[in-house]
């Protein structure tokens, strides 16, 4: 395997050098936010890097969940933000369905198909995880960011269902199945094209690192199942939430 140092990563810098330049040649104006956005990535995955490699040398359940708890944290507060932060009650119903989440997906991938000697083993438990939230946070995002703007435009309708005797579920079920459709298309369409037009990042890591290409290929098709999984039921319980916050216990609609 050819190794990367600080020195390829500073002759990699070159592309965003060229990028920026690209950018203010069609004045674009986007300068400053690819500097951020260059400074960001660096200082961001050198301070992964670094604490990823004191991790996996301790090898610490304790460590491990740290790690994860802070991806977790992370990971609510951007959903939260993204959806709408008026929501006083989203930022724990956020954190609750992308914990269970998490747990159902994580569990039985660790438990039942990889099956590592300990459980916490930071070298599969770490990455898979970091995996599974980020994709289950982004369709959280479009889930919840769907209902909620359908939800704020269509007051009118919604109370006419409700005054015709529709329940609350009744009355948004529409809007809900839009939102958890909008939120899988981005995993649909990644399984429809993948191998094909896009190699996705796990295969691709692997491939570089020496790993046998049937292995992981194997391995892509076990992560893009738990992001199936984890993508849908995500989801499902971020709009299953929303709704409840957008109604009283007399089941009339309140809008924040």
């Amino acid at each position: 395997m050819i190794t990367l140092g600080l020195g390829q990563i500073a002759l990699a810098l070159g592309l965003m050098a060229a990028a920026i330049a690209l950018v203010r040649w069609q004045q674009l104006g986007l300068e400053l936010t690819l500097l951020n956005a260059t400074a960001r990535t660096v200082l961001q995955l050198l301070a992964v890097g670094y604490v990823l490699a004191i991790v996996f040398t301790w090898r610490n359940p304790y460590s491990v969940i740290t790690v994860v708890l802070v991806m977790l944290a992370i990971a609510t507060v951007v959903a939260r933000n993204r959806i709408d932060r008026r929501l006083s009650r989203l930022l724990p119903l956020l954190a609750g369905s992308l914990l269970t989440t998490l747990l159902l997906t994580m569990v039985y991938t660790m438990g039942v198909i990889i099956r590592p000697e300990v459980w916490y083993e930071p070298r599969y438990l770490i990455p898979l995880t970091g995996i599974v939230l980020g994709n289950a946070m982004t369709a959280a995002t479009i889930a919840g960011d769907r209902l909620v703007t359908s939800l704020k435009r269509n007051p009118v309708v919604i109370e006419t269902h409700l005054s015709l005797g529709a329940s609350p579920q009744q009355a948004i079920a529409t809007y809900r199945r839009e939102a958890i459709k909008a939120g899988l298309i981005p995993t649909i369409n990644a399984m429809m094209v993948v191998g094909i037009v896009k190699l996705p990042g796990i295969i691709t890591g692997q491939l570089l690192s020496g790993a046998d290409p049937l292995n992981a290929a194997l391995y892509q098709m076990l992560i893009i199942f738990m992001l199936a999984f984890s993508d849908l039921l995500a989801a499902i319980l971020v709009t299953a939430g929303i709704r409840r916050l957008f109604f009283n216990d007399a089941e009339q609609l309140v809008l924040p």
